[in-house]
């Protein structure tokens, strides 16, 4: 299939959830989660079954989708309000909206931005910007008796509850309507249009509505694969993860209330962004539109008996979900497995959706030729994934993942090695067997040609260089 010639410019609808684990979507087929909206886009467009997140924290994962480069290579560490120093992205650093911007787009975003303190979407190219602020005022004006919505508001804190509110006051239902509105307003225009949705769903603390906590019940929960850790040969940190949150003496059966509410606010807001989709239909924007759904990273939600996602680089928040949809582009059904990133890969390939040339700097590369099965060549045989610590401990990661194998370099404690052919879950960390010295030493290597070729100046110093390229590290 050709792609549309660069003066029919797609509109482009970019959907991001925060948190959402790629197993946790109907199409992957894994766990019993009803996403039927997201599972329909999957089967009119593209579902790529092996695309992970350069970094698995919401604010450097977002400032990178924006800039296009790793987040070490313009200071982008850590999460903003958490007591740190943030490496934040400033306006003045390249933002690929500014580049629709020039091609005559008008471009609105709704939701969770995090990815400055200060400056807001307008100073990177969006024309408008609707915060999750307005809906809290609005969710107090409606319900001033219920106050709801944060950790230290709720009965079970961060491990979740149900939300008592109607479905339609959401905020996942909210930003649907805000959204829906939006959408009406660009069809009665003549210009392309580019809209960004950004979800804290499914965020902890998981508070679904009634109406989807009451699609599971937590005895029917399967355990995760992984929740038979032991944390023998694995990093100090992990098992100090359990202590930290107070969930050390958790069973499944105390971890199976949490991930019920997982799933009902992943079912939650599936069913928000069918109505989107919905309304693109209605609309007849739908053959014009090019749809892209992701997440910034996925969640533990008790896999390895951990919470959240701090200092582990395991797949359950590395691999996440992506899924394209352009009719008359990409045809339906279109399964792609090659290695993608879905953070640094996005950026040129919205660029080149629009005919303009991906930037030099780019660390991604566009998806275009895969998404019209035109596989190049000299496409990456591997991810690679960082971690730099956030508010409970400075702790630095860089992850090497190939089809068979998964190498984690961890600064100040012992390194990872997984064979995923027998061990999926990554539950026998081989750091320490004789027989895999060979393929430890070549990923070990691998890993540090990527990250000094992609800007990681942190690994370019001589007593780092020799851990990798000598083998110096246990």
């Amino acid at each position: 299939m050709n792609a549309r010639p660069p003066d029919v410019l797609p509109n482009i609808l970019l959907i991001v959830c925060d948190q959402q684990r790629y197993d946790c979507l109907g199409r992957s087929r894994q766990y019993p989660v009803r996403t039927p909206c997201l599972d329909r886009l999957a089967e009119q467009g593209a579902w790529f079954s092996n695309a992970y997140t350069p970094i698995p924290l919401c604010t450097p994962a977002r400032q990178a989708l924006l800039n296009g480069r790793r987040p070490e290579a313009f200071g982008g560490l850590w999460n903003y309000g958490t007591g740190m120093p943030v490496g934040a992205l400033e306006p003045e650093e390249y933002a690929w909206p500014r580049d629709l911007a020039d091609c005559g787009y008008q471009s609105a975003y709704i939701g969770k931005w995090h990815v400055h303190p200060v400056h807001d979407p307008t100073r990177y190219g969006y024309g408008r910007y609707i915060p999750e602020e307005d809906y809290h005022r609005y969710r107090a004006e409606k319900y001033p008796d219920v106050w709801f919505g944060k950790p230290d508001w709720l009965k079970n804190g961060w491990f979740g509850e149900i939300d008592p509110v109607r479905t339609e006051d959401s905020l996942t239902h909210w930003m649907a309507k805000q959204a829906t509105d939006i959408l009406d307003e660009f069809a009665r225009g003549t210009q392309p249009w580019h809209l960004r949705i950004d979800f804290t769903a499914p965020h902890l603390p998981c508070t679904p509505v009634e109406e989807f906590a009451g699609l599971y019940s937590a005895d029917s929960i399967p355990a995760w694969r992984s929740f038979g850790e032991d944390f023998i040969n694995k990093p100090y940190i992990q098992k100090q993860q359990l202590y930290t949150w107070g969930v050390q003496n958790y069973t499944w059966a105390d971890w199976s209330k949490t991930a019920a509410f997982y799933y009902g606010l992943i079912s939650q807001t599936d069913d928000a962004i069918g109505r989107i989709l919905d309304r693109l239909d209605q609309l007849g924007q739908t053959r014009g539109t090019l749809v892209i759904y992701t997440a910034d990273h996925g969640d533990m939600c008790g896999g390895h008996r951990m919470m959240d996602k701090h200092y582990v680089l395991y797949d359950d928040v590395v691999h996440v979900p992506l899924i394209l949809r352009w009719p008359g582009v990409i045809a339906p059904q279109t399964a792609i497995d090659d290695f993608v990133s879905n953070i640094l890969d996005l950026p040129p390939t919205i660029l080149e959706a629009i005919g303009r040339q991906p930037r030099e700097f780019f660390h991604g590369r566009s998806l275009m030729p895969l998404l019209q099965g035109e596989r190049p060549d000299d496409w990456r045989q591997e991810i690679v994934s960082t971690y730099n610590g956030q508010q409970l401990g400075l702790y630095t990661q860089r992850m090497i993942r190939t089809r068979r194998w998964k190498y984690i370099w961890n600064a100040t404690d012992i390194d990872e090695l997984y064979d995923l052919a027998a061990d999926p879950d990554e539950l026998r960390n081989l750091i320490g067997d004789g027989e895999q010295e060979a393929i430890l030493a070549e990923l070990r290597r691998r890993l540090y040609e990527i990250l000094i070729r992609e800007g990681n100046e942190f690994v370019r110093n001589s007593w780092l260089g020799e851990q990798f390229l000598h083998n110096q590290k246990i």
